[in-house]
């Protein structure tokens, strides 16, 4: 697959409403991720997460994927490709089976979570994850390692979630376009948990909120499980959008504004600064207070945080995340978010930047790639799990036959339990 590294590549595409990013990582001897290539362009061809033009979202993933390319100095064939939007949905479901021979084997950890997957889908949506929260072994509650134990009933607790089929299709399609094969779909709120979230936030009870462009991704983790997620179609092209209506300046001019000087609380603001703002038309730049441009953007905030809230009650998880809040993705970058959160929330908030990857330390201190390295660890686990399937570190085949499977699984499994 790549000819100057000897490590294996694995490929994360973040494909989202203000940017296309394409991670390369190199998979190294002990098992760690080093990114050694990243492409980013502007996307055109999405609104709140869904693509609305598919020339346009072609064109922006060629060319994240050239710079990565040409920065990794390999060929990318497939990648780990994120989906976000207000189509998903999710829900918590429970599966039972009878334990085969009174000791729990991976075929009976198969079963029950097929069981558990079984739920009345509209035809239009499609499952893309079902993540086991705990297992129930007879009456023995909060199993989190079934294997191998003794019982003659076994139950899954798990948490499915499920897309919209069409919003898939398009995004397989882009992505296939460009030339590409798609390893996996994978939900971008959870890919960002894998990058943001430490194991002992997941155990304690956290929110992940990731505020991009065009969507608000939220997940939330209970003594180490994912409990519940939702999408909220409030981002950061609304701020930009409402910079641009008050300050009567094109949308370009707005991101560009929003970005430099913006800030989420008004209080922050020197009333003293000022900045220049391009006007519509011919007319001649206007002067405006940093803090003028503070009091059109802390509403919109204030808007966004109360809904999240909104959504942490309604979920019924709000009193049961002690680790707090933790914000990620590009628009909560703004100064001022953490501290107006803060307010909000009533508990602890941090801005959560991707951890446990080695290599180009811009990206990982940034949590505009939050979702795209979390898309290379979720790669990682799965990929490493292939290898020892096919016997082969360097195939990409997945001809196996049945006899190395199981204790792959179990480990898949046991791997799952531990992150979740």
């Amino acid at each position: 697959m790549a000819n100057a590294h000897s490590g294996k590549m694995i490929v994360g595409l973040d494909i989202g409403t203000s940017k296309v990013v394409a991670l390369v990582g190199e998979v190294g001897e002990d098992g760690t991720l080093e990114i050694v290539g990243i492409g980013t362009h502007p996307s055109r061809g999405l609104k709140k997460g869904v693509v609305v033009n598919i020339e346009s979202t072609v064109q922006s993933i060629q060319r994240a994927v050239e710079e990565a390319q040409l920065m990794a100095g390999c060929r990318i064939h497939s990648a780990f490709v994120g989906v976000a939007g207000n189509h998903i949905r999710s829900l918590n479901s429970h599966g039972i089976v009878a334990i085969r021979d009174r000791e729990v084997s991976v075929a009976d950890l198969e079963r029950v979570l097929d069981a558990a997957q079984a739920v009345a889908i509209p035809a239009d949506q499609r499952v893309l994850h079902t993540l086991p929260q705990d297992y129930v072994i007879d009456n023995q509650e909060g199993v989190r390692e079934p294997l191998g134990m003794s019982g003659v009933r076994l139950e899954a607790k798990v948490h499915v979630v499920t897309c919209a089929v069409n919003a898939a299709q398009n995004i397989e399609k882009c992505v296939r376009r460009c030339g590409l094969e798609i390893d996996d779909i994978i939900l971008e709120q959870l890919a960002s948990a894998y990058s943001v979230l430490t194991d002992d936030e997941k155990e304690l009870g956290v929110c992940l909120v990731d505020i991009g462009g065009g969507t608000t991704d939220i997940a939330i983790f209970t003594e180490g499980a994912i409990r519940h997620t939702a999408v909220i179609p409030i981002a950061g092209d609304q701020v930009t959008n409402d910079i641009a209506m008050a300050l009567r300046t094109p949308t370009q001019y707005a991101e560009e504004i929003k970005i430099r000087y913006a800030c989420a609380l008004a209080k922050l603001a020197g009333a003293g600064e000022t900045i220049k703002v391009p006007s519509v038309g011919d007319r001649p730049p206007r002067e405006l207070s940093r803090q003028a441009l503070a009091e059109v953007v802390e509403p919109r905030y204030d808007e966004l945080f109360t809904l999240i809230q909104a959504e942490l009650r309604r979920s019924g998880y709000e009193d049961l995340v002690p680790a707090g809040i933790v914000l990620t993705g590009g628009t909560a970058k703004m100064e001022g978010a953490v501290e107006l959160a803060e307010e909000i929330f009533h508990m602890p908030v941090r801005l959560g930047v991707p951890h446990s990857v080695r290599g180009l330390s811009d990206v990982v201190r940034n949590p505009i790639y939050s979702t795209g390295v979390g898309l290379l660890t979720y790669g990682l686990l799965k990929q490493s799990e292939d290898m020892v399937l096919t016997g082969n570190s360097n195939s990409n085949s997945n001809s196996y036959g049945d006899e190395p499977k199981a204790p792959v699984l179990e480990r898949f499994k046991r791997w799952v339990q531990g992150n979740f």
